[in-house]
C-alpha cells in the first residue's frame, strides 16, 4: 500500500522575480514498511521532496498524497491534523526544547493536540527508542545520539505513517550514526512506518532498503537493495 504518493510533481519557486525550477515531473510511491534514502548534491530537490511529503510545502503542479490525502486540497485545518497525526519529522539539529526535560519533549506533540495518555506514550517511545531511563534529564544533559534517539522518539509519538528524516547522521560520528540508522531500519520493519531520509552520504543510504537519486530536481535512479524491512 502507497503510503506517499508523488505524481508528476513539479515545484518551482519565485526568486528575484524569475521562475527558479526545484522539482520537475517526479513521479515517486513509497509503501508501508519501506526506507528510501534520497540521494544527490546539494540543490538537487532532497529539502524541497521532504517539505512537500511533509505539506509544510505545495507543488507548482502534480499531486501529492500523504495517507491518502492529497495535500494541496486541505484547509488549514486539516494541514495541521494531517502533519501531527500522520508525519513525523526527524531533524538533522535535533530540535529539542533544552527548558524541557526529555519525557517532556516527547510529550509536546501529543500535549498540542489535545491527546490524553501523553506521559504514557512519551514513556513508551522512549523506551522504543533506548531512552526510557533518561526521560527525566534536560537535552542538554545528553550526548548527541541521545538527543537523535529523543528525537526520533518524539516523531514517533503520534504513531506516523511517514517519517520524514533531514540528515538525520549529519551531526554525529559514524558509529553513533550508524546505530540511528539500525534504529529507523528496525522501526520501518516492525511499525511498518515509511521512513524517506535525505542524506549525503552514500555509506548511510547502502543501509536503507531503496536509494533515490535526485539529479537537478529529477528522479535520476531508483534502485532498491538487498536490505529489507
Amino acid at each position: 500500500m502507497a503510503i506517499l504518493e508523488f505524481l508528476n510533481v513539479s515545484k518551482d519557486y519565485i526568486t528575484e522575480g524569475q521562475s527558479v525550477p526545484a522539482l520537475h515531473e517526479v513521479t515517486l510511491s513509497v509503501e508501508a514498511g519501506e526506507f528510501v534514502a534520497l540521494v544527490g548534491r546539494s540543490g538537487c530537490g532532497k529539502s524541497t521532496l521532504l517539505n512537500l511529503a511533509g505539506a509544510m510545502d505545495f507543488p507548482t503542479s502534480g499531486q501529492v498524497c500523504v495517507g491518502g490525502a492529497m495535500t494541496s486540497t486541505l484547509d488549514d485545518a486539516r494541514l495541521t491534523r494531517l502533519r501531527r497525526t500522520k508525519v513525523g519529522f526527524i531533524f538533522q539539529s535535533f530540535q529539542l526544547l533544552n527548558t524541557l526535560s526529555v519525557r517532556e519533549n516527547v510529550e509536546l506533540p501529543l500535549m498540542l493536540s489535545g491527546v490524553g495518555r501523553a506521559a504514557e506514550k512519551a514513556l513508551e517511545c522512549l523506551h522504543l527508542t533506548g531512552m526510557e531511563e533518561y526521560a527525566g534529564r534536560m537535552p542538554y544533559q545528553l550526548s548527541g545520539g541521545q538527543m537523535q534517539r529523543v528525537g526520533i522518539a518524539r516523531a514517533l509519538v503520534h504513531d506516523p505513517v511517514v517519517l520524514l528524516a533531514d540528515e538525520p547522521t549529519g551531526n554525529l560520528d559514524t558509529l553513533t550514526g550508524d546505530a540511528i540508522l539500525q534504529l529507523l531500519l528496525g522501526i520501518a520493519a516492525t511499525s511498518r512506518t515509511a521512513v524517506i531520509m535525505a542524506t549525503h552520504s552514500l555509506e548511510a543510504a547502502s543501509l536503507t532498503s531503496r536509494t533515490v537519486r535526485l539529479r537537478d530536481g529529477r528522479i535520476a535512479e531508483d534502485v532498491r537493495t538487498t536490505h529489507t524491512c
